[in-house]
């Protein structure tokens, strides 16, 4: 008889493994599964979710098939390769008449079109994604392709999440919110597959392109855009063997340990994985778990000992009703029994172990939690508030390296401090008239039309886009403290740590994962003249100095406004500033005097007025560019001085980045 658990150990007081042997032979399971070139299944590619959609939000394509299409994609003839597993979709090539794969004709695509739009009406999809399909041109924008790089990967989560935050800030807008508009996530992402916004769109075994141990992921939309799991609600993801002796054999290639189950995760390289199904929900009761689907595929990666990847689940503690996806690496299948459940049900129970050699992203996690039980167990501390109280959330100081005991003295403030004497960037304007909190979509706002009539944030404070200057509620406006359009007057909520680098001095990171789109802080210090031998490109100041006048490497952060159902929109991304100004952190600051330049920086500044006592100043903001992992250090483009100083004051860049410049100012 094949497979079943026959051999396996399982712990002390488990269920009698021996009863499995009783149930039946593994080959009579097989008709649970579509046979190769069966017609009537979903098609592994984007796999349909396993458990029902949110409420009142119905399955929609991708995640419901094209008529017609095949319900087993090609396979390869090593099933071990780690080449891909064609996943088939509307933009996928079709086979001729004889037997040669072209490109359909843009004609055909567009006339495709037309069925989609029914199909998404049938399924419930927006008017903003019927919008997006409306508009879909075949290959523009599309950077679908099978093998991604690391640069891919993050142009692709990027554009998603751009586009995902414009599509939130849309439905803020609306004064009626009806089930479906709140799952943002799923409509970006909609319209990101059909418009062919991908990579490694192909199953594979191992290792996927361009991404990377510790990569984090809010969304489970976008492990399917990068190809790490492409189930969208479901735990294990697997695919079809070619070459095996049992016909339709699967393996498991994915898990996703979110904690929906009983899971015993505290070891970083070994996980107890519990198996998929048997959940009590409103119409059933709890019931024993069954040997099909992504429960037996696991059970054959045990006996084919194929790599797994392993995607780990935390609660996100900047956002608490959230969580976030951390890719831990390879593991492969050890052992597997049946052990009865809280409910009183049997449950499939699988150890996967650490394939050695890797790093480790859950060790990082578990480190950061002591931390933040007993601040004082962090290693190599040296202070354990920086600001000495000044901020409302203490940043340690932190030396791993050497015996230095701290950057020089410095007076730490939290905000821009403007000279009496120094004249005003722009004269105060007329504050809102919001009696509590001012709303998105509020027409009557003024802070809203400075704006350009759109709120500048979403949920949680995310800023939506880049803007030539933001305009938040200051001192004369009514509304309360906590009012969304004072984002970065609040203080940051990032838990930070300033830490000794081994060659740029010292640095900033966090212990928190962060979103794209978060604010960190603002640029804290003196205003200050530009006088030469003072504060100007040779000055002593130089070195804890930020200019507005210098020229920042360009690049794309907003969102593509016509895949949002907008009309297309000429404003560009660059900044607005009435006049130069310089912001020395050498006699005082805040953390952002650690942050470190890079090339290829994970951090953008962002111009920011509001008004205080009845005068306006400016505020550079620094914001998330991507999203990043825990315990990264956190970099922005320092710039280019004028042309006039360019040759003075180079220094070597060590940010290590494929596209560095070899030098920084």
């Amino acid at each position: 008889m094949e497979g079943g658990f026959a051999g396996n150990t399982g712990p002390p007081n488990s269920f009698d493994k021996s009863e499995v042997l009783d149930v039946k032979p593994l080959r009579s399971l097989l008709p649970v599964f579509p046979a190769p070139g069966a017609t009537n299944g979903p098609p592994f590619g984007t796999a349909p979710p396993n458990s029902p959609f949110p409420s009142g939000f119905s399955p929609f394509f991708p995640f419901s098939p094209p008529q017609g299409s095949p319900s087993t994609p090609v396979i390869n003839q090593n099933p071990f390769d780690s080449t891909a597993v064609p996943i088939r979709s509307f933009r996928a090539e079709q086979p001729t008449s004889n037997g040669k794969n072209v490109h359909s004709s843009n004609k055909r695509k567009l006339a495709g079109l037309s069925s989609l739009k029914k199909k998404a009406k049938r399924s419930n999809v927006s008017e903003l994604a019927l919008a997006a399909l409306s508009n879909f041109k075949p290959g523009i924008n599309a950077v679908e392709k099978d093998d991604g790089d690391r640069e891919l990967v993050e142009t692709v989560l990027m554009r998603f999440d751009a586009l995902r935050r414009k599509v939130s800030q849309i439905e803020d807008s609306k004064e009626q919110h009806s089930e479906v508009f709140k799952h943002a996530n799923l409509k970006a992402g909609n319209i990101m597959l059909t418009k062919g916004v991908r990579t490694n769109g192909r199953k594979r075994i191992g290792v996927v392109p361009g991404v990377e141990i510790g990569d984090i992921f809010f969304f489970r939309m976008e492990l399917i855009l990068v190809g790490v799991h492409s189930q969208s609600m479901a735990g294990i993801d697997f695919m079809p063997m070619q070459g095996s002796d049992i016909e339709g054999e699967r393996v498991a290639i994915s898990i996703v340990s979110a904690g929906g189950y009983e899971d015993d995760a505290e070891d970083p390289d070994v996980l107890v994985y519990t198996g998929q199904g048997g959940n009590a929900s409103a119409d059933k009761e709890a019931s024993d778990q069954k040997l099909v689907r992504g429960n037996l595929a696991l059970e054959r990666s045990l006996h084919r000992a194929n790599e797994v990847r392993v995607i780990r689940g935390f609660k996100d503690v900047t956002h608490q009703t959230s969580k976030v996806y951390v890719y831990d690496g390879l593991f492969k299948v050890q052992e597997s029994w049946i052990e009865k459940g809280k409910t009183g049900c049997n449950m499939f129970k699988y150890k996967l172990v650490r394939i050695p050699g890797q790093a480790g992203a859950f060790s990082t996690w578990k480190s950061i939690k002591k931390w933040r039980a007993d601040p004082s167990s962090r290693e190599g501390l040296i202070l354990p508030d920086l600001t000495s109280g000044a901020e409302s959330t203490p940043v340690p100081l932190v030396n791993e390296v050497d015996d230095e005991k701290g950057p020089a003295y410095f007076t730490y403030v939290s905000t821009v401090k403007y000279p009496k004497s120094f004249k005003l960037v722009q004269q105060p304007s007329v504050g809102c008239n919001c009696s509590d909190a001012c709303k998105p979509g509020n027409s009557n706002c003024p802070c809203n039309q400075k704006n350009g009539g759109d709120f500048p944030y979403i949920a949680n404070g995310i800023l939506v886009c880049r803007k030539p200057m933001i305009y938040e509620c200051g001192s004369s406006c009514p509304c309360f403290r906590n009012c969304k359009n004072r984002v970065s007057q609040t203080g940051f909520k990032v838990r930070f740590e300033v830490f000794k680098t081994r060659d740029k001095g010292w640095g900033l990171r966090s212990w928190d994962p962060i979103r794209a789109g978060t604010f960190l802080c603002e640029y804290a210090g003196e205003v200050i003249e530009k006088v030469e031998g003072q504060a100007g490109e040779d000055g002593a100041n130089k070195g804890y100095v930020f200019h507005t006048n210098r020229v920042y490497e360009s690049f794309k952060w907003d969102h593509e406004t016509e895949s949002a159902g907008e009309a297309s929109s000429n404003a560009g991304e660059a900044f607005n500033i009435p006049s130069p100004l310089i912001i020395s952190s050498k006699n005082s600051g805040n953390v952002a005097r650690f942050m470190n330049h890079s090339c290829s920086p994970n951090v953008f500044w962002q111009p920011i007025t509001y008004e205080q006592n009845n005068e306006a100043f400016l505020h550079v903001a620094f914001f998330a560019k991507k999203h990043i992992p825990p315990m990264t250090e956190l970099t922005y483009d320092y710039g280019t001085p004028p042309e006039s100083v360019a040759d003075h004051g180079k220094k070597k860049c060590l940010c290590g980045s494929s596209k560095c410049r070899g030098y920084f100012y």
